[in-house]
């Protein structure tokens, strides 16, 4: 509120300032011809201070504490740079006008100059006053959001064993101590090793590494058509913006100077010497690249799906009428003997055949495969068989308890032997059109986060007959049953 309010005050009155006296005729004299320098000298200057724009990969690294993720990150990434950019240009605008090209040239404090200039109307020293205070407010959200988002990724990095798992540990107030200590260290470093030139350069030059590589992610990811990559944005222009941002990001590195091309080129070459020699022994999964040639079959990482399925599911339901519906009218099966999960398939398939007006032995397949292959997620002593069947309306569930407990071997089939699995006591057989990948996954990410939930078991487990149990997958205090 303080940054944007004083640099909203610094516009206005800089604006009025230009345009009611003579001063863009005398800035029109001073600047002939355009860009003195060439065109080279502004586009290096784009990419030292792209720094500017750094606050985007800022957002995306703490995407894990956003609320509505789907809707908030890109309405803030954009309201963000709206605000920034209308701020910078119209700011540099005005100081270009305000002040003469010599002294803007050799000026280190531009804003504040300009900001005498025009705020003359002012008790001295009010209007530099204001300046400063807006500089240090900047300085010190600019710092905490740096160490905030960057000791992030140390966090994950230790989650995803690419760094020692100490990075991944939480400390007694809910914060990564050792990922902020270390992170804080090494930006002491930076700042003590480097001049603020060199400083604006190599993290302007990171920053653009990082752009690219984010533009080349969304490329991989759009074509290797996982189902369960169900993102809430899509880009627009797709795939131009993002081969025109790769591109874009590479000149502007190059023109900044060997410093920055080859802080660019160690960065990527310590990155890939880490990952061959200490981070591919240690983590269990390949990248989205394999899926993007499933020929290589060998390669693909079926673990990816999961972990996008769990971002489906801290991300929660968008719209919870469907949900609701679906457990509405969902069929149930309340079960007190032991049966054997193939036998539990075939009695359930013969339930879903009739409203899904399919076959039963063609759900039976399709439940029965998935078991097979370990696609049925299985947690906290519940298990979510599903597929997804071409010509069929519209979702339909059969729920089932088994107060004895069903053993499901998800890797090689299933089993009424306990040898190879835990017991589970719910099931939840979900069958969704194949053309609804997202709604389908996001009923199982809803299902799922209710059997996350501590006290879910104890209410399923409790439940006294059909409507209870729908109660217990249901349970949120603006439910009334009828």
């Amino acid at each position: 509120v303080t940054i944007v309010g004083v640099l909203a005050f610094f516009v206005a009155q800089g604006l009025f300032e230009v345009f009611s006296g003579d001063v863009v005729d005398t800035h029109q004299r001073q600047f002939q011809p355009f860009l003195p320098f060439g065109a080279s000298s502004l586009i290096s200057t784009i990419g030292l201070v792209f720094v500017s724009y750094a606050g985007l990969t800022k957002v995306a690294s703490v995407a894990e504490e956003v609320q509505d993720p789907d809707r908030n990150i890109p309405l803030g990434m954009f309201l963000s740079l709206a605000t920034a950019t209308l701020l910078y240009v119209v700011g540099v605008y005005i100081m270009v006008a305000v002040l003469d090209a010599v002294e803007l040239r050799s000026d280190l404090t531009p804003v504040a100059t300009a900001a005498e200039a025009f705020f003359d109307w002012l008790p001295e020293p009010v209007g530099l006053i204001l300046i400063v205070a807006a500089a240090i407010a900047a300085f010190a959200s600019t710092a905490n959001a740096g160490i905030l988002s960057a000791s992030r990724y140390p966090l994950a990095m230790g989650r995803d064993h690419l760094v020692t798992a100490r990075f991944a540990q939480i400390g007694k107030t809910g914060t990564p101590v050792l990922a902020i200590l270390v992170t804080s260290g090494l930006m002491v470093l930076i700042i003590v090793g480097f001049s603020a030139e060199g400083v604006a350069k190599l993290a302007s030059a990171f920053n653009l590494l990082v752009f690219g590589l984010l533009n080349l992610s969304v490329i991989v990811m759009r074509e290797s058509r996982i189902p369960s990559y169900v993102p809430g944005y899509r880009s627009p222009l797709y795939p131009w913006m993002q081969i025109i941002g790769i591109i874009t990001a590479a000149i502007l590195i190059t023109t900044m100077g060997l410093l920055s091309i080859g802080f660019t080129l160690a960065v990527i070459a310590v990155g890939v010497a880490w990952y061959y020699y200490y981070a591919r022994g240690h983590v269990q999964r390949e990248g989205a690249i394999y899926h993007l040639f499933a020929r290589l079959g060998q390669y693909r990482y079926e673990g990816l799906d999961s972990e996008l399925r769990s971002i489906l599911k801290e991300k929660g339901m968008q719209d919870e009428a469907p949900f609701e519906s679906l457990i509405a009218r969902a069929a149930v099966i309340d079960l007190e003997a032991p049966v054997s999960y193939p036998e539990l398939i075939a009695r359930t398939s013969a339930v879903l055949a009739e409203p899904l007006d399919v076959p039963a032995e063609r759900l039976e397949q399709g439940f029965t495969d998935a078991s097979s292959y370990g696609m049925t997620p299985v947690a906290f002593g519940a298990a979510l068989p599903h597929q997804r069947l071409p010509g069929i309306r519209q979702s339909e569930l059969v729920m089932v308890r088994c107060r004895a407990g069903i053993h499901l071997d998800t890797t090689h089939g299933a089993t009424a032997q306990p040898a190879r699995s835990e017991p589970v006591y719910a099931l939840f057989f979900l069958v969704s059109p194949e053309d609804s990948t997202s709604a389908h996954l996001r009923i199982l990410a809803g299902i799922a986060s209710r059997i996350d939930e501590e006290h879910f078991m104890e209410e399923w487990n409790a439940a006294t007959n059909e409507q209870e149990l729908k109660e217990a997958l249901l349970h949120h205090e603006r439910y009334l049953s009828l």
